[in-house]
């Protein structure tokens, strides 16, 4: 039969549960302690690396892409304000303030064309002609970042994946299921058509038709009646070659 332990052992047990509590703080504290030294450590040599490769963070967006990866590794936002230690050293805050509005104007003058949807691919190399002659080049991680300060502006821009393609939305319109797929065939040849559109999902012809009728009257869409086979093409411009409108827009 075995014995119940007495008031003492209870007590020294309690004690051993207090003292191995205590211990486990105190190393948890000291661990705390060490990564908070060697965070403030990494944050410092990362000011030293900014000042001295700053002129290459400017002019190269490879390598402001790898320091924007580094800086995010230590918690730090370069783009968190247009003031302060960052914004005096690189000046990289003004530049995305720059760029987001140099997006805003292309993703307005192309919103007759795309109905404000225009894939990322595209917003790039408009952005790029419009700023020839800038001291600093701009890649899909600069758009990127900078679409995420338009956020502020409230529902309207963000980046959406359909498929192989990231698209740029501009307006507050919700696309579904049907229309992420839709778009997705699109890429193959710029246009669908119902017949398409049936056959690829097995959609009846009243599915397909409605999804595509809601996609024109969104502006996402175009029609093209002028072919002998009398099959109407639905075109969609936000996956299509940028040349159709870069004359208009620049």
């Amino acid at each position: 039969m075995r014995r119940r332990p007495g008031i003492g052992g209870l007590q020294n047990a309690a004690a051993a549960r207090d003292q191995y509590r205590l211990l486990g703080e105190n190393v948890a504290k000291l661990r705390t302690d060490v990564l908070k030294e060697q965070l403030s450590t990494f944050r410092s040599q990362l000011e030293d690396f900014a000042r001295k490769h700053k002129n290459d963070i400017r002019k190269n967006p490879a390598f402001r892409a790898q320091f924007h990866e580094m800086c995010a590794k230590v918690g730090v936002d370069p783009l968190a304000s247009n003031k302060g230690f960052w914004a005096e050293l690189l000046g990289i805050g003004d530049f995305y303030y720059e760029l987001g509005v140099q997006i805003v104007d292309i993703c307005l003058a192309t919103r007759p064309h795309n109905g404000g949807l225009i894939s990322l691919e595209d917003l790039c190399k408009l952005l790029g002609q419009r700023r020839k002659g800038a001291r600093e080049a701009v890649s899909e991680d600069d758009c990127l970042r900078a679409i995420s300060k338009l956020k502020v502006l409230g529902n309207g821009f963000e980046v959406i994946s359909v498929g192989k393609k990231k698209l740029v939305r501009s307006v507050p319109t919700e696309l579904n299921k049907d229309h992420n797929e839709i778009l997705e065939l699109a890429q193959g040849q710029g246009f669908v058509t119902v017949d398409e559109v049936q056959k690829r999902f097995s959609w009846s012809s009243g599915r397909a038709t409605d999804a595509l009728e809601t996609l024109l009257e969104e502006g996402l869409a175009m029609i093209d009646d002028g072919h002998r086979d009398g099959r109407r093409r639905y075109w969609f411009p936000c996956v299509s070659s940028v040349s159709s409108y870069a004359g208009d827009t620049l």
